[in-house]
């Protein structure tokens, strides 16, 4: 039979930021960011504080996501029983270990504001749901060592070995989380199976994105250039600048600058952190002066209003053109292999307009000019050469 009390499991899961009594001690404390906990006061027998008063003493019972209300009465009854015998709780407390699948939902709970992005931190645990916690999730967090780690790691490590690399790290984390809560000890066993090579190297398949060869584009440009789809307009663009799909389908009007005929992707869209300028052709303004008077948020509107075109919008055109074996980011490596084999330009001008970082840390730390007007020229002649124009007369600095 359940232990009673005022609250129940309702009531936790809806209460606001605060400290909220249950009875006999216990509280559910409900943090401003929205994390709720568990808490026990007790006041032990015959000890004092240095006041000289009773010694009263708060202790944590665990996550209210973890622990159930009836487990916490049950814990803050033990906790109650401990003190009035004059034994306190913190040196007597029999203490619960987690399974290892507790232990990394409540990790991906902190870290949920550290999160590049809400689809990282889901990739992450779903990483751990579909490989770990059928095999070690509801094991206890202390008794997981090198073979249960390797049961998980074997199956996946050379069909799918991205995912295991991934996969191994994101159990070394649960695991040191784990060992700084006091609830593991001793080294951390991912960390001993790779010091000991226990699994096979496997060779690392680069996978490279399908590109159209730099001289098919100017007529593929042509073609794109008789349709009024938005996915064409967003594929020329996208082929004119050398940018990333979401970066091409994010592109809102503040961060285009005509005057100066820039613009700039802020640090939050692009892949590498990093704020991209990219300087605009003729060609690249005629695409967008007349998308203006649509008066979206977004350059390049989708099917719904204020929200941009899906990210399959141009490879589904491409397909619809018959343009086989051919990915939308292979136009970027296109850009790439027509900028060293016809613009011959020097490497760091090539690799800047694709927003690569070039060089070590330290070179990096001092070249921090992003090259504009150098790129300028060659997105000039880049422009040129895919739209079969010579109106941008911009010479390379």
């Amino acid at each position: 039979m359940a232990l009673s009390g005022k609250l129940t499991k309702r009531l936790v899961e809806n209460l606001g930021a605060g400290r909220h009594g249950d009875g006999n001690g216990l509280y559910p404390v409900v943090d401003p960011s929205g994390a709720r906990r568990w808490i026990v006061r007790v006041v032990v027998k015959g000890q004092k504080n240095k006041k000289g008063a009773p010694l009263r003493t708060d202790f944590g019972l665990g996550g209210a996501d973890i622990v159930t209300i009836n487990q916490a009465r049950e814990r803050a009854l033990e906790y109650r029983r401990m003190a009035k015998q004059g034994l306190n709780p913190r040196f007597n407390a029999r203490q619960e270990i987690p399974t290892f699948e507790e232990v990394a939902q409540q990790v991906h709970i902190d870290r949920m504001p550290t999160w590049k992005s809400a689809k990282h931190g889901q990739q992450w645990i779903n990483t751990l749901r579909d490989y770990a916690f059928p095999k070690i999730g509801r094991m206890p967090i202390d008794s997981i060592d090198q073979p249960e780690v390797m049961m998980c790691l074997v199956p996946i490590w050379t069909e799918k070995h991205e995912t295991a690399k991934r996969l191994a790290q994101r159990i070394k984390t649960v695991l040191d989380v784990a060992r700084s809560k006091g609830f593991r000890s001793g080294e951390n066993p991912v960390t001993a199976i790779k010091d000991a090579q226990a699994l096979p190297k496997v060779k690392a398949k680069v996978a490279h994105h399908k590109a159209m060869h730099w001289k098919d584009v100017p007529a593929f440009y042509a073609d794109l250039k008789t349709r009024k789809a938005m996915a064409a307009k967003a594929l020329m663009f996208t082929c004119l600048t050398g940018s990333r799909t979401s970066e091409v389908l994010g592109l809102r009007w503040e961060e285009v600058d005509f005057e100066e005929r820039v613009w700039t992707c802020p640090a939050e869209r692009m892949k590498t952190s990093e704020e991209h300028r990219v300087p605009l052709t003729d060609e690249m303004l005629e695409i967008l002066e007349p998308l203006k008077a649509m008066l979206s948020g977004y350059v390049f509107e989708g099917r719904k209003r204020h929200k941009p075109l899906s990210n399959m919008s141009m490879l589904m055109l491409l397909r619809r053109m018959k343009i086989e074996g051919v990915t939308v980011h292979g136009f970027r490596s296109t850009f790439r292999d027509w900028a060293g084999e016809v613009a011959n330009v020097p490497r760091e001008v090539a690799e800047k307009s694709l927003a690569h970082s070039v060089g070590s840390d330290v070179e990096r730390a001092y070249a921090r000019s992003d090259l504009l007007e150098k790129r300028r020229g060659l997105m000039a002649r880049w422009s040129d050469f895919v739209s079969g124009s010579s109106r941008n007369v911009v010479k390379l600095g």
